[in-house]
C-alpha cells in the first residue's frame, strides 16, 4: 500500500502558491499529516543570562545574583537558559523573563523545525534511499516492510510469482485478508500499518465502514509511534475539515510535526500555508528545503519565486544541484524499467 501527497502549484499570475491534491493510487493511503495538541512551545522567556563558570559548574541565579552549584539549583522549563536558587526566585522573577523566554523558545523551536530533513528511508533489499512519491513504493502487510517498486518489479521478472519481495510471503488473494494482516502487524506495535489501517477506513477499504474520524484517530496514535505520514494525514484532514473540524492552526502544527519527523509533502504544505498568512520568507525556506529533497513541486515554486524575486540566485542554484543529486540517488536500473514498463501499459490502453 502507499500514500498520496499533497501538491502545490504556482499561480502564473502572482506566484502565489497553492496545494493540490494527486489522484488516488487503488489500495493505498492518503499520506497526511502535521500535529494535534502538543506545539505551544512558545512561552516565558530569557531577560537575563545566567552565568556558568564551566571549571566549578557554578551558576548565579537570574533572580537575586545569588551563586550556587548548577546540579542543585532550577532551571526555567521552558527555555532552560536561566536558573534560579529555589522556587521563590524562579516565580519572582516570571515576569521579567517572560517576553525573553517566549523569544528564546521560538527560536528553539525553529532551529529543530528548519533542522535539515532526516536521511530518507531506504528499501530493505536494494538499500537504496525510496522517495517520497506514493506511487514508488508499496507497504507489504505480510512483514510490514516498505519496498520500492524495482525490487518487487524484479521478483516478478526472476520468478513470475506473485509472492513478497522481501519475506517470500505470497500477496493477499482478498482484501479481507490483506485486513488480517493488518491487524496482525498491529499487535507488533508497526507504526506504518496504523498508519495504513486509518487509510482503509477514509477509504472503507476490506468491507470497513468508511469512518473519517476512526481514520484520524489511527493517523494520531502512528504519528505517536513515529510515523511522519500519520501526523502529515492529520494536517491534511484538519485542512479539509475531514472527520475533525477545520483547524488552519492545527493543520500547521501537524505538518510541522510531519515535516520534523521527515515528511517532504508536509514540509511542501507548510511553505504554502506561510505564503498565504503573508510569511514569504518563510515560506520559500519551507519550500527550499523540501525541493532539495526532492520535491518536484517545491522545486517550481522556487524557480518562480526566483523569477519573481522571493529567492536569490544563489539560493535558487544551490537547490536546483541539490535537487538533482536527489534524483540520481534514488535511481536505479529496475526502477527505470519500471517506469518504462507504466508508459507502455499506458500508452496500450489510452
Amino acid at each position: 500500500m502507499s500514500s498520496n501527497e499533497q501538491k502545490m502549484i504556482c499561480n502564473k499570475n502572482d506566484g502565489a502558491p497553492e496545494q493540490q491534491e494527486d489522484d488516488k493510487q487503488p489500495h493505498s493511503i492518503n499520506s497526511r499529516s502535521s500535529s494535534i495538541n502538543d506545539i505551544d512551545a512558545v512561552a516565558e522567556g530569557i531577560e537575563s543570562v545566567t552565568l556558568l563558570d564551566s571549571s566549578t559548574g557554578i551558576e548565579t541565579c537570574a533572580a537575586c545574583g545569588k551563586e550556587g552549584n548548577s546540579d542543585d539549583m532550577n532551571t526555567c522549563n521552558k527555555c532552560k537558559s536561566v536558573k534560579y536558587c529555589n522556587a521563590a526566585c524562579k516565580k519572582k522573577h516570571r515576569s521579567k523573563h517572560k517576553k525573553a523566554c517566549e523569544r528564546r523558545v521560538a527560536e528553539l523551536y525553529d532551529e529543530k523545525l528548519f533542522k535539515d530533513h532526516p536521511p530518507n528511508e531506504e528499501c530493505p533489499l536494494c538499500f537504496l534511499p525510496l522517495s517520497h512519491e506514493s506511487s514508488t513504493s508499496n507497504f507489504m502487510t505480510c512483514c510490514g516492510k516498505v519496498i520500492c517498486i524495482g525490487c518487487i518489479y524484479a521478483m516478478k521478472l526472476s520468478e513470475g510469482k506473485n509472492f513478497c519481495a522481501f519475506c517470500r510471503t505470497p500477496y493477499a488473494t482478498s482484501k479481507e485478508e490483506e485486513l488480517k494482516r493488518i491487524n496482525i502487524l498491529l499487535d507488533k506495535g508497526n507504526a506504518k500499518a496504523l498508519y495504513t489501517l486509518g487509510g482503509c477506513y477514509e477509504h472503507g477499504f476490506g468491507g470497513l465502514s468508511q469512518d473519517y474520524q476512526k481514520a484520524c484517530e489511527l493517523w494520531l496514535k502512528a504519528g505517536e509511534l513515529g510515523c511522519a505520514d500519520g501526523y502529515y494525514n492529520l494536517g491534511v484532514a484538519y485542512e479539509e475539515g475531514m472527520g475533525v473540524e477545520d483547524d488552519k492552526n492545527k493543520a500547521k502544527q501537524f505538518y510541522e510535526l510531519a515535516a520534523m519527523g521527515g515528511s517532504i509533502s508536509a514540509r511542501h504544505n507548510l511553505g504554502a500555508l506561510e505564503y498565504r498568512a503573508g510569511n514569504q520568507r518563510r515560506a520559500f525556506k519551507h519550500l527550499i528545503m523540501s525541493a532539495r529533497a526532492g520535491h518536484e513541486n517545491s522545486l517550481d515554486v522556487i524557480k518562480h519565486g526566483y523569477m519573481k524575486g522571493f529567492v536569490n540566485r544563489d539560493e535558487y542554484a544551490n537547490t536546483l544541484r541539490a535537487y538533482h543529486e536527489r534524483q540520481q540517488e534514488l535511481k536505479s536500473d529496475m526502477r527505470e524499467k519500471v517506469e518504462v514498463a507504466k508508459m507502455r501499459y499506458k500508452m496500450r490502453h489510452s
